[in-house]
């Protein structure tokens, strides 16, 4: 935990000196990694928030806010996180039909294949359920997920939608959605580790438990046994409580095979392995109209077109850790911050200048940081 403990008071150090903080950032950090404090925790994440939404603020300050808020998420974990945000709820205040839940579903941009499997998993399992009610013989496979691609590919929006969807066809009692990380997981005492992960699979009973970055699991796996005392709680979870939870892992395709050979047991348990492919340039142009549309933003014609050519660049060049609707949500921001500057010193704008982003607003030149 110390190495956690240490990012975070030196990420936020960071911010504190490029938002002119006055030490307020550094010493929420020192007070939360000393006694976990929920008040300096929340007081912490309006401070993010302010940073990243400040008008004023440079790329560099954003950039350092976001490395706090990273650094709060592996100090405390996800699951601590949304307890300390938004305690956990069943949703039951959800009326989403499961044809609504189909149609958000459908409506993502691109994902067609996985789409498809989602859509023939759903089928097969509603089938499964019928047969069971007419005493008929039924699969007996487990509902458990495995999600693999590069990040910002939609597996987390998916993996919600899922749940939700089995919740509706009777597969779940609850259908909520609880995201863990390593740090839920990995306790930082021999034995402890087990009791950590009862209570995380505790909280997710009756809906799904999702594991981004599963690998991060057995990171130290060849130094320590922490790692293995978690998958065969784990492992063992699954079997368990098959008929009313859902597990669902992700992460790169590589490193999730390696995770899955770590231990015997665990690939066994998966019955549903679903690949999610980059984004094509056509994808991430959509994305992006898509959130202007929602946010009363339009693109001129000149800026559709350079934006186009620069995700033609990105994809063809990408490496192994593209971003892809994460490229398209800092672009966006990006674009609105310039036009923000832009429009600022425009005297009595009108709507349309203060809704339209133009092609002088995009001045990329070539290295994707720029709007990252």
């Amino acid at each position: 935990m110390h190495k956690y403990s240490q990012a975070l008071i030196n990420n936020a150090s960071k911010l504190d000196a490029l938002t002119a903080g006055c030490g307020e950032i550094t010493k929420l950090a020192a007070v939360i990694v000393e006694n976990n404090s929920k008040p300096a925790t929340i007081e912490l994440l309006k401070k993010i928030s302010d940073a990243i939404d400040h008008p004023k603020h440079k790329i560099d300050a954003k950039k350092a806010a976001l490395a706090v808020n990273s650094s709060l998420i592996e100090f405390y974990g996800y699951s601590t996180i949304q307890g300390i945000c938004k305690p956990t709820e069943e949703i039951e205040g959800d009326t989403r039909t499961l044809q609504d839940l189909l149609d958000e579903l459908n409506a993502l941009v691109g994902l067609e294949k996985v789409k498809n499997k989602v859509q023939d998993l759903i089928l097969y399992q509603k089938v499964q359920k019928m047969r069971r009610e007419k005493n008929l013989h039924s699969s007996k496979s487990t509902l458990h997920l495995a999600f693999t691609g590069n990040p910002g590919t939609g597996k987390t929006t998916v993996a919600r939608i899922i749940g939700r969807i089995y919740k509706r066809i009777g597969l779940l009692s609850k259908g909520h959605f609880v995201e863990v990380s390593r740090t839920d997981l990995i306790a930082g005492y021999q034995g402890q580790t087990a009791l950590k992960v009862k209570k995380v699979i505790e909280q997710a009973i009756g809906g799904v438990l999702f594991i981004d970055e599963a690998y991060s699991i057995t990171e130290n796996d060849h130094s320590d046994s922490y790692g293995r005392e978690c998958l065969t709680e784990l492992t063992k979870a699954l079997e368990d409580h098959r008929e009313d939870l859902v597990v669902i892992v992700a992460g790169y395709t590589e490193p999730m095979n390696i995770f899955f050979e770590s231990n015997p047991g665990l690939k066994s348990r998966f019955n549903t392995f679903i690949a999610f492919d980059d984004y094509s340039p056509d994808e991430l142009d959509k994305i992006l109209i898509y959130m202007c549309d929602n946010n009363d933003y339009t693109l001129d014609e000149e800026a559709k077109e350079k934006i186009h050519l620069y995700f033609e660049q990105q994809t063809l060049s990408k490496g192994e850790n593209f971003a892809n609707g994460r490229l398209v949500r800092n672009l966006y921001d990006y674009l609105v911050m310039n036009h923000a500057r832009r429009v600022i010193n425009t005297p009595n704008p009108s709507s349309e200048e203060l809704s339209t982003i133009k092609n002088i607003d995009f001045t990329f030149s070539g290295d994707e940081s720029e709007v990252s």
